[in-house]
């Protein structure tokens, strides 16, 4: 006896269309946190090329303000961000005590700092993805567990061990199983996927905030007088 998709789904009990229906939930969840971080990646990068590009000349030059400028027109791209916040905080403290040198370990404090909240916001909804890939082989198993007790209850109402009586509950125990495997191994390819690439951006994001304190802090203030 072949059985479809309409067929089982109209043969599973209450419990089990909830437990299928929370599976299905998880996977749109979870395709969700992965089309978006995924896209806000792409975005990361390609700004992050643009102003990396356009800024190198104005460094160069000594243009700060020209700099502070260009890192407006980035306003959502974490480089542009770190960039200016660096800047501003060593032009803010540059001519107090201390001098150059004192100002650029504050601007490093700051800079610490905020690459520790841009690395949150980035990572922002991994925590689903990982919940979720860890919950979904278990919530399978559950679903596995009510279409076995349906199966014996097939067996016990029909009076025998045929086919027949068992056919629904088995099949609605796999197909619940195989929804609960396929979320989360998706789920956990693309946790460790996209944990790589925030891992990456971390370490360039560090790069740059190193690079741009040793500019900064060997300038001696150079960026003060370009205001």
């Amino acid at each position: 006896m072949e059985l479809s998709l309409f067929e089982i789904w109209e043969s599973m009990s209450l419990l089990s269309r909830l437990v299928a229906i929370s599976l299905l939930g998880m996977g749109v969840a979870s395709f969700a946190v992965i089309i978006e971080r995924t896209w806000v990646l792409r975005r990361t990068d390609r700004e992050s090329m643009e102003f990396a590009s356009k800024s190198r000349s104005q460094f160069a030059d000594g243009d700060i303000a020209g700099v502070l400028e260009l890192a407006r027109r980035f306003t959502r791209n974490p480089l542009a961000r770190l960039t200016a916040i660096g800047v501003q905080t060593f032009q803010a403290n540059e001519h107090k005590d201390g001098g150059p040198s004192a100002a650029a370990e504050l601007t490093r404090r700051e800079l610490a700092r905020k690459l520790e909240l841009y690395s949150a916001e980035g990572r922002r909804g991994m925590g689903m993805l990982a919940s979720i890939g860890s919950t979904a082989p278990f919530i399978g198993l559950f679903g596995t567990v009510i279409g076995i007790i349906v199966a014996f209850q097939g067996i016990a109402s029909a009076g025998g061990g045929g086919i027949a009586a068992v056919s629904a509950g088995i099949a609605e125990a796999l197909i619940v199983t195989a929804v609960g495997l396929i979320v989360a191994i998706t789920s956990v390819l693309f946790f460790n996927y996209l944990s790589g690439r925030f891992d990456r951006l971390d370490m360039q994001m560090q790069h740059a905030a190193g690079e741009l304190i040793d500019y900064l802090e060997g300038a001696h203030g150079h960026g003060g007088r370009d205001r």
